[in-house]
């Protein structure tokens, strides 16, 4: 791994808030992202992490035309995980929030997200209420998963009454997203993490790639005796969209995406094999 460090002259060494973009090959999304955080009049100090997953896309030359950006260079793709934790390494803040790329801050939620966390002592990790560009809701809460989770997510399984009930369930949505709560797990597309946390909770986990990493995550925080949150009351457009259960179970089990949720899910079970699900309460 290379770090080169790009404008950051009179930045203070102990920020507030570190922000941590994880590029790999979508230069484009994190131009827009870098835009909006310029446009935005956060009232603390902070200090945004762009590490590169070693995309070859150029994206150091997109990052110069920035002020204050720290940029890391990975010499491999080391997936959600390991990148992030390239970002976490090099982060000062009394926070560390992770963003994708494809996030579109709107005027205040991370205003929101950093209140809530300085006024929950004992909250170590929480998300914000995302929302599609059409306002439509993300549902990025989740209860913890079980077997099911690869058949009802990633096959046309999930469309079927006893498919739709069971992620219904997963998802949380007979919570009202409009509020603060306290989560089992969260998704990380978008996440607020308290540095200090991390002592005894750790790292994201490298052995997942790609896919439940975020759920391993939360997990370790309420096995840790800090409580993982749910802040609805900060809002956050995510521009992803999930791709689509084949409608042949088979062909949807092998799709690229597909085979890294199933092998992550494994690991997720094996690791937790035996164990107790945390209380959540």
């Amino acid at each position: 791994m290379s770090k080169r460090l790009i404008s950051i002259d009179g930045l203070p060494k102990n920020m507030d808030l570190s922000i941590i973009i994880l590029n790999y090959k979508t230069k484009n999304l994190i131009k827009e992202l870098l835009k909006n955080f310029a446009e935005l009049n956060l009232q603390y100090k902070y200090e945004i992490i762009v590490v590169d997953n070693n995309s070859h896309d150029k994206i150091e030359e997109t990052v110069k035309k920035f002020d204050n950006i720290k940029f890391v260079q990975s010499n491999k793709n080391k997936g959600f995980a390991g990148g992030n934790n390239i970002g976490i390494k090099e982060a000062t803040g009394k926070y560390i929030m992770i963003c994708n790329p494809d996030l579109a801050i709107l005027s205040n939620g991370i205003q929101v997200m950093y209140d809530y966390m300085e006024s929950h002592p004992e909250v170590g990790l929480a998300g914000p209420r995302l929302i599609n560009a059409d306002k439509s809701i993300q549902y990025s809460c989740t209860s913890f998963p079980d077997w099911h989770l690869p058949l009802y997510r990633r096959t046309s399984l999930g469309n079927s009454a006893k498919g739709q009930a069971w992620l219904d369930k997963y998802l949380m949505k007979d919570s009202n997203h409009q509020q603060n709560f306290y989560t089992p797990a969260l998704f990380g597309a978008c996440m607020i993490v308290r540095k200090s946390a991390l002592e005894k909770v750790g790292l994201l986990d490298e052995r997942y790639f790609m896919y439940m990493e975020d759920l391993d995550w939360s997990r370790r925080f309420w096995e840790n005796n800090y409580k993982v949150a749910y802040i609805g009351q900060a809002e956050i457009v995510h521009l992803h969209r999930r791709e689509s259960a084949e409608s042949n179970i088979f062909k949807s089990l092998f799709a690229k995406s597909a085979r890294y949720h199933i092998f992550s899910f494994i690991k997720y079970l094996k690791k937790f094999k035996g164990k107790e699900l945390p209380n959540t309460n």
